[in-house]
């Protein structure tokens, strides 16, 4: 059963009220805002390449105040253990049974800062239950939940005791962007009410827990026709033709771009995807899954430049509403 145009009104306006409240916290960042929640429900993950004091552990406090959720926030440093992230089973002497203790990683929202400063293996642990959203410890899973967002971030400059995420791991987000510094204006206004150190701990809950995946649900329903589907399909193979990429846009990453034009559709009031939807999308959801060819890249070519490329060369579809 498709989405009606009634509900992609109501889902438009809750959509909105999210955005309205966390941009309290987040002044001036409402686009990167509306693509962080979009990605919640569209059950994805979001990869943040961010300087350090952008706003990333206000980002996602201010979401899990929103939904009435809880919020994490992982250090990610070379010695951190897997189950430091997951969780562990420890000996209940007292009760003679094992019991699970959970780690960070069951929180509704999960800041994993600075995730590439982790070793691979740790850097495993996580990216693990971000696919199958659960946690397996000595052959028992877990469930960690719903809504479960994961905003892992990456210090673009400092790569001093990193570990690169390999492409594979980096596929598995669903999108990347950038908070980002504020404008001028935007900084006056958050110097003059710099006594507020957590501005995330005023807000009120607009939705709850089981309505964010009530909205996934529904956001799932979203007409797709198969035109745009088609245009979708042209963009990736476009990338992956491409003289200057290695490894185009994958299956997942054209998968993860039909599941959040959904809900930026229904975010817009629609209950069908257009064209424009995949146009707008089209960088933050594919640039960081490409691989580049090493002689393209010392020369200047960007991923971002190739998925833009692909866009002005291949003709967008009529959009056409579902009947």
């Amino acid at each position: 059963m498709s989405m009606t145009p009634e509900q992609a009104a109501w889902f438009r306006d809750t959509f909105t009220r999210l955005v309205d409240n966390v941009d309290q916290a987040l002044l001036g960042k409402r686009e990167v805002v509306g693509l962080v929640l979009s990605a919640m429900l569209a059950e994805g993950h979001v990869l943040l390449e961010d300087a350090p004091g952008t706003g990333k552990t206000s980002l996602a406090k201010a979401i899990a105040a929103s939904v009435q959720g809880t919020s994490t926030r992982i250090q990610f440093t070379p010695d951190l253990l897997p189950s430091d992230v997951t969780g562990v089973t420890i000996y209940d002497q007292q009760n003679h049974r094992f019991e699970f203790h959970r780690g960070p990683v069951f929180s509704s929202i999960v800041l994993a800062d600075e995730i590439n400063r982790a070793s691979p293996k740790t850097q495993s642990a996580l990216l693990e239950v971000m696919e199958e959203s659960r946690v397996t410890v000595d052959g028992v899973p877990h469930e960690v939940g719903r809504p479960f967002l994961v905003i892992a971030t990456q210090n673009p400059i400092e790569q001093s005791g990193t570990y690169k995420l390999p492409e594979a791991q980096l596929d598995r987000f669903m999108l990347k962007t950038s908070i980002g510094y504020p404008t001028l204006a935007v900084t006056e206004r958050i110097l003059a009410g710099a006594v507020d150190r957590n501005p995330s701990a005023s807000l009120g809950a607009i939705i709850t827990t089981s309505a964010v995946a009530d909205m996934a649900d529904l956001a799932a329903t979203v007409h797709v026709d198969p035109v745009v589907a088609r245009y979708a399909a042209q963009l990736v193979e476009h990338t992956r033709a491409s003289d200057a990429t290695r490894l185009g846009v994958s299956v997942r990453g054209a998968i993860s771009m039909m599941r959040v034009a959904k809900v930026y559709a229904a975010a817009q009031g629609r209950h069908f995807v257009v064209p424009d939807d995949v146009k707008t999308l089209a960088v933050p959801v594919w640039a960081h899954r490409l691989v580049l060819d090493p002689e393209a890249e010392f020369s200047g070519t960007t991923a971002e430049s190739i998925v833009q490329r692909a866009v002005s060369a291949v003709e967008a579809p009529l959009a056409r509403a579902a009947s």
